[in-house]
């Protein structure tokens, strides 16, 4: 078998290891079940050892095929690097371009730059995985993370994109129905808006002086998505503390009215939003969606309250 044949099968072979089926597989590469299943019959005939246990039902990895897959991953990987590389010396926007980041800010944010991107590169693929963990750009190939916060000592590099404003905010609805705040130390009376899961995650702690949950004995709306949480505030469940990426347009809008506005001026109200990466040299997709996600942005921030931001360019 030919080298660059046995590279081609064993992409195919890696497709249905994933996809679980020749079906599968065939969808992915634009191919029917078939032509995938002589593929398969072709590569473990080369190799002389059964890589699938076929049933009527599915298809599972043998040992061989275990340890095949493991290979055959990190030779399409460094196949599609090289590539790559090839690629961005000639400044050629193509490959696939692998995002992660928050949902509600990437379904806000990053999705409607990826949309710009794919019409005017049509040799760009696109990936993005909307999640609250903290992914690892090395350990799971990604282009680019979008963090929110301080950023740990790393070997990664950290480009800050805009910069998150924590807003204490609330209805009018329920300003009337409970009576406007005058003193921050009114809010452990308030229903106040939490995070479902974590150790204060955003940060009631800092405006209160103690944990929100301890500090009020009214109920508590606990949500773990912004966008839920936002609507809360716009429902009139309680007030909420929320960053203004998330709330800045409701309150411009007049959809929710901003409580304690000096209190965004503290330190501890902001912090940075970063793009993280491993390669210092980024190929030109990454470049590309760097730009277009700061255009798209602003400066300041369209979502900005005042014009106060300080967003830095520099890695």
């Amino acid at each position: 078998m030919q080298s660059e044949k046995f590279a081609e099968f064993l992409g195919v072979f890696a497709d249905v290891a994933r996809e679980g089926s020749f079906s599968g597989a065939g969808r992915r590469r634009g191919r029917t079940p078939s032509s995938v299943g002589r593929q398969i019959d072709t590569l473990e005939a080369y190799l002389d050892t059964p890589l699938f246990l076929r049933s009527t039902r599915l298809l599972t990895l043998t040992d061989a095929g275990e340890a095949l897959l493991v290979r055959a991953r990190q030779i399409l990987d460094s196949l599609e690097d090289a590539q790559q590389e090839l690629a961005s010396m000639k400044g050629a926007v193509t490959g696939t371009l692998r995002v992660a980041c928050f949902p509600t800010f990437g379904k806000r944010y990053v999705l409607p730059v990826m949309g710009e991107l794919a019409r005017k590169y049509p040799g760009l693929r696109l990936e993005l995985d909307l999640t609250e963990r903290l992914a690892d750009p090395v350990a799971e190939r990604l282009d680019l993370v979008i963090r929110i916060g301080d950023m740990a000592d790393s070997t990664l590099i950290a480009t800050r994109i805009a910069t998150q404003t924590r807003i204490l905010c609330a209805s009018s609805a329920y300003l009337e129905r409970t009576g406007q705040p005058a003193v921050l130390a009114e809010l452990a009376s308030h229903c106040l808006i939490d995070k479902l899961h974590g150790a204060d995650l955003l940060g009631w702690a800092d405006v209160l002086g103690q944990p929100s949950r301890a500090a009020s004995s009214q109920p508590v709306f606990a949500c773990d998505d912004f966008e839920a949480m936002r609507l809360a505030a716009r429902e009139g469940l309680g007030i909420g503390y929320l960053p203004d990426w998330v709330v800045g347009p409701d309150i411009k809008a007049g959809h929710l009215v901003q409580l304690f506005a000096e209190w965004s001026t503290q330190p501890c109200a902001r912090t940075g939003i970063h793009a993280l990466r491993a390669l210092r040299q980024p190929p030109a997709r990454v470049t590309v969606l760097l730009d277009a996600l700061r255009a798209h942005i602003g400066r300041p921030a369209g979502w900005a309250l005042d014009a106060i931001e300080g967003d830095g360019d520099a890695a």
